[in-house]
């Protein structure tokens, strides 16, 4: 089978479509023919440098929609010819940059029959970081303002419509160049964050999605008892002083492989409630191409390999 692989850290240009064996399901596994890979900053990340895989050779890449090729001794739940989606092994090698992955079949969905297979690679990994923030951490409810920063991006996106499916009033930020598509997803209150004045007040939750220095522009916004939710890299120091003397709470998250997390995502998009933007796709060749684009930072929604 054809794989995405690289030999060093480095830019883009490191990685390489190599031939290799496909790989055999072990009990409880089942084997995927991949169709479409999403790509994530993490994947980028991981290729530039030591993020969770170790040192290099390794396959970056978690998102998967494909088909159920084999089934593993034990694996129950799916059969041959079901079409899946998952995010499977996060944060140890999925390798999903590849023609055929392997994992636990309970790692894995069925996929909507009106979802394409493109679609459902953008939904996993981006989709759980925003359902674990909000749902299992953040528990948003009705009447709640939610501030979804980077609201446009792949995690920000999905977020702000499971957000509005949890009856949340939302704020947004992006430029202004994304304000209408940020209505489009239902965002009560665009924010462009490149407005020095801009504000927000009430908050009952922010979810954190660019880092430190924009977690601390938005935090006296959030109201006593609030929550500040950091994804990348989690709670700084900083952030936490800045709560805690607001009386904030904070958590930082990072996202891991979840069923029942995908299962509620299949449910909102089955209820017509969560879409997944796909802003472009790559052949599985053009996969260096697609974190040169990633890494310049003006994604709406989700890139995504088709293999």
């Amino acid at each position: 089978m054809r794989l995405v692989t690289q030999q060093e850290f480095g830019g883009p240009e490191v990685l390489q479509v190599v031939d290799v064996p496909r790989p055999t399901p072990a009990p409880t596994e089942v084997l995927v023919r991949v169709h479409a890979a999403g790509v994530n900053p993490v994947d980028w990340k991981s290729r530039a440098h030591a993020v969770f895989l170790g040192e290099p050779p390794y396959t970056v890449g978690w998102d998967v929609s494909g088909v159920v090729e084999e089934v593993g001794f034990g694996a129950t739940g799916l059969e041959a010819g079901d079409e899946v989606l998952g995010m499977p092994w996060f944060p140890r090698a999925a390798s999903a940059y590849a023609e055929y992955v392997t994992a636990p079949s309970r790692q894995f969905v069925r996929k909507p029959a009106g979802l394409s297979h493109v679609e459902a690679a953008g939904l996993p990994l981006a989709g759980l970081t925003a359902w674990q923030a909000l749902v299992d951490v953040a528990n948003v409810r009705s009447g709640q303002r939610v501030l979804v920063d980077a609201a446009a991006g792949g995690v920000g996106h999905l977020a702000v419509q499971i957000a509005k499916a949890r009856g949340a009033y939302v704020l947004g930020t992006a430029s202004a160049a994304k304000h209408d598509f940020l209505r489009s997803i239902g965002v009560d209150e665009p924010i462009d964050y490149r407005d020095e004045n801009a504000t927000a007040t009430d908050l009952d939750v922010h979810l954190g999605l660019v880092d430190e220095r924009s977690d601390l522009r938005w935090l006296p916004a959030v109201k006593e008892g609030g929550l500040v939710i950091c994804v990348p890299g989690g709670v700084a120091p900083a952030v936490e002083k800045e709560a805690a003397k607001r009386g904030v709470r904070t958590a930082g998250i990072l996202v891991e492989p979840d069923r029942i997390g995908l299962l509620g995502l299949v449910e909102l998009i089955e209820a017509g409630q969560l879409k997944v933007h796909v802003d472009q796709t790559f052949a599985l060749e053009d996969a260096a191409k697609a974190h040169e684009v990633g890494e310049a930072g003006r994604v709406t929604g989700k890139l995504v390999l088709t293999v």
